[in-house]
């Protein structure tokens, strides 16, 4: 097949991962309501980690194809995308972005602490599985602080869990679950997976074909597809003036997308950074989060900050793919 088909099968594999990923989140809060798990800690763990899934499982899929340089790519390609260009644009359109002081003092230090985790882990150029558990660790205990302190990652998702219990009671599903839920939870997972497959497949095949690395095609393509959830969330609720749903969006799914994709991933097998994404992508992406840090001090993102941090991201890529 010639580039023009691998694109499309990127993209379509892209796009199915993304659906299959949303769909299995849904149907795994509705199996969390009938159980009765209170709504934040629906939200601190089933839509949180199923946010990051297509993260998650492209990261699996790629250490087990022994192009475990997509991980990285992915990963803080991903994170780079979400502060630079999603609060970049959210801040654009809205007219002030508020930050939460929470986020400010805890999530975006925790944010910054896990990046610097992934430099000094991959300074030897591999994460093995050890520094892995080090990460989930990292992840549980993020986990536990957000539900002992009932704080959710994002408002939007909890009104969505609300719904579905109404939709539930109104069904009068709530004494019994439907077994279509547990088989749906089943049929999405195993499209995640195939889904995911294809498009790390795809990523390898375009590399091959351009001659350049595969951790470009996912630091650029990879990290902007897994990152349109996010980016359309935010946009919309800083159109609607809820710019801290947008900012909460951005930063927990990063927190997990470090902690869980790498965690996880490292315990398959060790996942190899190139020397590119030890001297440029992850100190690039040091950099990007302790300039948001710095740009939310006064608690706001205003339009020419969004502007700025925009501006920041195009260049990000031309330095990436070679332009500059």
């Amino acid at each position: 097949m010639g580039i023009l088909q691998w694109f499309g099968i990127l993209i379509a594999s892209l796009t199915a991962l993304l659906i299959a990923s949303d769909r299995f989140t849904t149907t795994a809060e509705k199996i969390g309501v009938h159980f009765k798990i209170p709504a934040f800690i629906i939200g601190v763990t089933i839509v949180a980690i199923g946010t990051s899934m297509p993260e998650i499982i492209t990261s699996v899929i790629a250490v087990l194809e022994n192009e475990s340089a997509i991980v990285v790519g992915n990963v803080i390609g991903s994170n780079i995308a979400n502060i630079l260009l999603i609060i970049g644009v959210t801040a654009v359109v809205s007219k002030k972005m508020i930050v939460d002081k929470d986020i400010l003092s805890i999530d975006l230090p925790i944010l910054l602490g896990s990046t610097i985790l992934v430099y000094f882990s991959s300074l030897d150029g591999k994460i093995t599985y050890l520094e892995g558990i080090l990460f989930l660790i990292g992840l549980v205990i993020y986990i536990m602080y957000n539900v002992q302190s009932r704080r959710t990652i994002d408002e939007e998702d909890m009104k969505t869990v609300k719904q579905i219990k109404k939709e539930l009671i109104q069904e009068k599903k709530e004494a019994k679950l439907s077994v279509k839920y547990p088989i749906l939870l089943l049929v999405f997972s195993a499209l995640i997976y195939l889904s995911a497959d294809w498009t790390i497949n795809a990523v390898i095949e375009i590399a091959t074909i351009l001659k350049i690395s595969t951790e470009v095609i996912a630091i650029t393509i990879v990290a902007l597809g897994t990152s349109l959830p996010e980016l359309t969330v935010s946009i919309m609720a800083g159109l609607k003036g809820k710019s801290d749903i947008a900012i909460g969006n951005v930063v927990g799914s990063k927190i997990f997308n470090i902690f869980g994709a790498m965690g996880i991933a490292s315990l398959i097998g060790d996942i190899h950074g190139s020397q590119d994404a030890i001297t440029f992508t992850i100190p690039a992406m040091i950099l990007v989060t302790i300039l948001y840090i710095f740009i939310t001090m006064d608690k706001s993102v205003t339009r020419w900050e969004g502007a700025t941090l925009l501006l920041i991201y195009i260049a990000f890529i031309g330095k990436v793919v070679g332009l500059v």
